[in-house]
This record gives structure tokens, C-alpha cells and sequence, in this order.
């Protein structure tokens, strides 16, 4: 494989995310395009992609994360839409502040070719840095087949569930899931 470049994901790179995804999960972590484009279209400084370099650019691994409100959890396969802002009076919204948001690591997946080059550590590292520059300070995931030992490495820790709303959706995620969280800080 040659040498792949990290950079900020693309609308146009999300077939190839698709065909990603494929080779990498069981059917029931599947999401559609749309799904994953409303994750992109949320927070699209915090979703980064592996590209083998050249003219084709053809993509190795990718990720999805995107800030959300701690009190909740994202629903699989659902189209994200950020609603937690409310407008005042004249119609604007006002910024949430980051403390009530954390940064949810949606979806990572690295193809077959692409494992074992460091790509996933790499991509993790180039969206935290823009969550950190978001002014999060916390950081949220559910971890799928058998993931969780890779997460700890990187100061994941599993957290309980806060209530049955999360435990309804944390079982879309399949019998092993796991949720895990960490504090975020610069470095």
C-alpha cells in the first residue's frame, strides 16, 4: 500500500466510506450514507479520512466524531441534526456552551489493506485536536467488536449508564457494546 495522507473528510469521499464500512462491520452496524453525511455535515472539522496518496486519493480508513449534548446519546444509523441549539427571540442561535457537549467518536474503520500502518491512531489524534479546538473537554464512544481494549489505550474507561434512554439505545449497538468516555486535555 502506498503512503496515505490524513486530512478533513469529504462529501464525496462517503461511497468509498460505505465500502469501508462494509468490509469492516456486521450487518447490524451498518448506517446509510445519509446517516453518516448528517455526522459530516454536523461537525465536519471533527471527521477525518485516510487517503492513499496519489491521483485517485483512494481512502483507507475513516472517522466520524462530532460534538453532542452529554446527556444523551447519538441513535444508530439516525440522522443527526444539532438540537440542542434553541434560538432566542430575534431568531438566532446562540452558542452552546461547550461544557454541556462532549466529543462523541462516532465511527471509526480502517479496510483490511489499510490495518496495521497506524492509520487509526493518526486519524483519532487529527479529530481530537479539532475537538479540543472546539473547546471540548470531554469525549464519548461506543465501543463495537470487541473494540474496547484498543479504546483503553487511549485513556477510554467504560462508564455507566445513566439512564434507560441510553441503555435503549446503547442495545442497537449489538450485546457487546460498550459505552466508554475520558476528559479531554491539550496536550
Amino acid at each position: 500500500m502506498s503512503e496515505c495522507i490524513l486530512r478533513p473528510m469529504r462529501p464525496t469521499d462517503l461511497p468509498a466510506v460505505l465500502e469501508i464500512q462494509a468490509q469492516c462491520y456486521r450487518g447490524m452496524l451498518l448506517e446509510s450514507g445519509a446517516a453518516l453525511a448528517s455526522r459530516l455535515t454536523l461537525s465536519p472539522a471533527t471527521c477525518w479520512a485516510a487517503a492513499r496518496a496519489g491521483q485517485n486519493e483512494t481512502l483507507a480508513a475513516y472517522l466520524f466524531t462530532h460534538m453532542w449534548p452529554q446527556d444523551s446519546l447519538p441513535p444508530l444509523d439516525g440522522i443527526l441534526e444539532p438540537h440542542w441549539e434553541q434560538r432566542d427571540e430575534s431568531g438566532r442561535t446562540p452558542a452552546e456552551p461547550a461544557a454541556a457537549l462532549t466529543w462523541f467518536v462516532h465511527d471509526m474503520a480502517v479496510a483490511p489493506a489499510g490495518q496495521g500502518k497506524g492509520l487509526a491512531q493518526g486519524l483519532y489524534v487529527a479529530a481530537r485536536a479539532a475537538a479540543l479546538d472546539a473547546g471540548l473537554r470531554s469525549s464519548r464512544l461506543i465501543a463495537v467488536q470487541s473494540a474496547a481494549p484498543w479504546w483503553r489505550r487511549l485513556g477510554y474507561e467504560k462508564i455507566a449508564s445513566a439512564n434507560d434512554a441510553f441503555d435503549a439505545k446503547l442495545s442497537a449497538y449489538g450485546a457487546d457494546a460498550v459505552l466508554m468516555g475520558r476528559a479531554l486535555q491539550p496536550a
